[in-house]
C-alpha cells in the first residue's frame, strides 16, 4: 500500500532510472479522479497498445476514445525507449480484475489464476501502454524493452517495492493477452536485478535531432541504393505506414514506394499526389534522419 506519487515525484523516479521523458501535453491534470478514487497504489501494470506510430499512440492514451474515455495510462512507452507521460491519477487501463491476484501483488507473492473481474484496477495500479500491435509479429525492440525494465523499476523503488508489484493485463483480467510478444516473468526477472543495483543516474537530454535534407523527387528511381533509403523505411515503418515483407533495405523498391504512398494518405494526400514519390512537403514532415 502507497501513497500515489505525485507528478514532480513519478517525473524524478523515471529519469532517476536512466528514461528520456516527454511531458505530453497538460498530462499533470490529465486524470478520472472524478470517477472514483485514485489509491491507494500497490502496483504496476503493463499493457500493449494494439496500435503503431509513436505520435497517434500517444495521443489516444492521451485522450481515449468514444467507449473509453482517456487518460488510457499514465505512460506510453515508445519503440525507441522514450515515456511520453499522459496522465496523473485514476486512469482507464486496468478495468475490473482479480481480487487474488490483487491480495498476491499485495503480498508480493507469486500470481494465482486471474479466473474473476471483480475489483477495480484502475484505482490501485500504475499504468504504462506499450507501442505495439499485440499480434504476436511486431517486434519489441531492445530500447522498448529496456525502458520497460526501468519504468517499472522506477515506480517500485519509489514506493519499495519489489519486482512481484509489476504484472501485466493479462495478469489481471480474464480474457487480456497483454502484453504480447515477451513473458511477464522474463521481465520481472529484469526489474529485479535492476533493483539490486542502483538506479542509472538522470538521462541526458538527448542531441537536437538533424534530418536528411530533401534530395528531390528524381532521387527516388528504379535502380536507386543509399542509406537513406533504408532510413527512410525505417521512418515509415515506425509511422506505421511500412508496407515491406523483407526489409527496408537500401534498393529502392516496389514496397519503399507503397509506404510512402501509406504515409501520404495519412497526411491527408490524395490520388496522384498520393503517389509514393516523396515530395518536399511530406519528407520534411517525415523527418528521416541523417545517415
Amino acid at each position: 500500500m502507497a501513497t500515489p506519487l505525485s507528478a514532480d515525484k513519478l517525473l524524478k523516479a523515471l529519469r532517476d532510472e536512466g528514461l528520456h521523458v516527454v511531458e505530453h501535453r497538460s498530462w499533470r491534470t490529465n486524470n478520472r479522479n472524478h470517477k472514483g478514487p485514485w489509491g491507494p497504489t500497490h502496483g504496476v501494470m503493463i499493457h500493449h497498445t494494439v496500435t503503431s506510430g509513436t505520435a497517434s499512440s500517444v495521443e489516444l492514451c492521451y485522450n481515449g476514445h468514444s467507449a473509453l474515455p482517456g487518460p488510457l495510462c499514465h505512460g506510453v512507452i515508445a519503440k525507441d525507449g522514450t515515456v511520453h507521460l499522459v496522465g496523473n491519477g485514476r486512469a482507464n487501463h486496468a478495468g475490473l480484475g482479480d481480487d487474488d491476484v490483487l491480495r498476491a501483488v499485495i503480498a508480493e507473492k507469486a500470481l494465482p489464476p486471474d479466473n474473476e473481474a471483480n475489483t477495480d484496477g484502475n484505482r490501485y495500479f500504475y499504468g504504462f501502454e506499450c507501442v505495439n500491435l499485440g499480434d504476436g509479429k511486431d517486434p519489441w525492440p531492445a530500447a522498448q524493452l529496456l525502458a520497460i525494465e526501468r519504468a517499472a523499476a522506477a515506480v517500485c523503488r519509489a514506493h519499495n517495492w519489489s519486482q512481484r508489484s509489476v504484472i501485466g493485463h493479462l495478469e489481471w483480467q480474464p480474457g487480456k493477452v497483454d502484453p504480447r510478444g515477451f513473458t511477464m516473468n522474463s521481465m520481472r526477472t529484469r526489474i529485479g536485478k535492476r533493483l539490486d543495483g542502483s538506479p542509472d543516474g538522470p538521462s541526458q537530454p538527448p542531441p537536437r535531432p538533424t534530418y536528411e535534407p530533401f534530395p528531390g523527387s528524381s532521387f527516388f528511381a528504379v535502380g536507386r541504393s543509399s542509406p537513406v533509403v533504408t532510413a527512410m523505411g525505417k521512418r515509415l515503418v515506425a509511422e506505421g505506414c511500412g508496407r515491406y515483407t523483407v526489409g527496408p533495405g537500401p534498393a529502392w523498391s516496389t514496397a519503399d514506394r507503397n509506404s510512402y504512398a501509406a504515409w501520404q494518405r495519412k497526411l491527408g494526400y490524395t490520388g496522384t499526389d498520393a503517389d509514393g514519390v516523396p515530395g518536399k512537403t511530406s519528407w520534411d514532415r517525415l523527418k528521416v534522419p541523417n545517415v
